[in-house]
């Protein structure tokens, strides 16, 4: 009998139709890959928490939910899906998260907008300081932020490491709960955030914790936009506590046309760009988690549904 796999998520199926055929048929096992099965012969569901499948119910013998992207936020508390729920960890996904961050902050460190943008042709010859002088800290260190942290680190940054539990990374200095958080953030000269989204990290950046950094601090968000009390980081623009917002994740997306941010002149919006789930890696990532799944073994990247992550 083929293990049946349902297709039901909002990523085009033309995309992913190929890459999953072939990384499934690499497996070994005799499958059906559809984008429409009647609910009670489906074995597994490829997913995105925005596709049509919101009541799990029906799907009587299901084993398990791939999710496709790396956020759960929105299918996490869904009290129909009783079976187990793996979220993407991909590395092309990693890769582009990469690239985003070491891009934007090796832009604000070495000043590159005053270059870029200088109308007044103004020459002011005053080099940057070195990767070494520039602390970095890095909230959220799941598999995202663990790659950034080690990628900055690479190039000199002093980077510093925050997470809810108590984490060990070589060559990070991590720091974990309400207090760790508050040192985490003391030095940071440039904050990013890659906390997944629940309940206990929204506005992890607020009044209070964002008057802890150091004046002219930078901040990036390539995480969700939860984590950031969108007014207290607009008022702290204002005052000048905060020099620079480089946002790519916000609580409503698209991000309104009359929104602040955009004509803020000390805010960069980036369109939800900095990494996305690319159709060939996550295909192996997928058939790999079935392949495992079949043969008896542990499922890979399982969400902690306590924990929302």
């Amino acid at each position: 009998m083929p293990v049946n796999i349902l297709f039901a998520s909002s990523a085009d199926w033309a995309d992913y139709q190929l890459p999953l055929h072939t990384e499934l048929a690499q497996t070994g096992l005799e499958f059906d890959l559809r984008t429409d099965f009647p609910p009670e012969m489906v074995d597994y569901i490829v997913y995105a928490p925005n596709s049509p499948v919101q009541d799990f119910t029906p799907y009587s013998r299901l084993k398990a939910v791939l999710n496709i992207w790396a956020g759960v936020e929105d299918v996490v508390t869904n009290s129909t899906l009783t079976v187990p729920l793996t979220r993407m960890v991909d590395p092309g996904l990693e890769r582009g998260m990469v690239e985003w961050v070491t891009g934007h902050t090796l832009r604000h460190h070495l000043g590159m907008d005053a270059h870029i943008i200088n109308p007044e042709h103004e020459w002011t010859p005053v080099a940057p300081p070195l990767a070494q002088d520039r602390p970095v800290t890095i909230l959220g260190l799941g598999a995202l932020g663990t790659a950034c942290a080690r990628a900055l680190s690479s190039l000199g940054f002093p980077v510093t490491g925050w997470s809810r539990s108590a984490k060990s990374l070589e060559g990070i200095n991590c720091t974990h709960g309400e207090a760790g958080l508050a040192k985490a953030l003391a030095t940071a000269q440039i904050v990013i955030l890659l906390l997944p989204a629940t309940a206990a990290t929204e506005n992890t950046l607020n009044a209070q914790t964002l008057a802890l950094l150091p004046r002219g601090a930078v901040v990036l968000n390539p995480g969700r936009g939860t984590l950031i009390d969108d007014t207290a980081l607009l008022d702290a623009l204002d005052s000048g506590q905060i020099g620079h917002a480089t946002l790519d994740t916000f609580r409503t997306e698209p991000l309104p046309r009359d929104h602040r941010y955009w004509s803020h002149p000390h805010v960069t919006v980036t369109p939800h760009i900095a990494s996305e789930t690319r159709p060939a890696s996550s295909s192996h990532v997928i058939a790999e988690n079935i392949r495992r799944n079949e043969a008896g073994l542990p499922l890979l990247h399982i969400v902690d549904r306590s924990a929302g992550y």
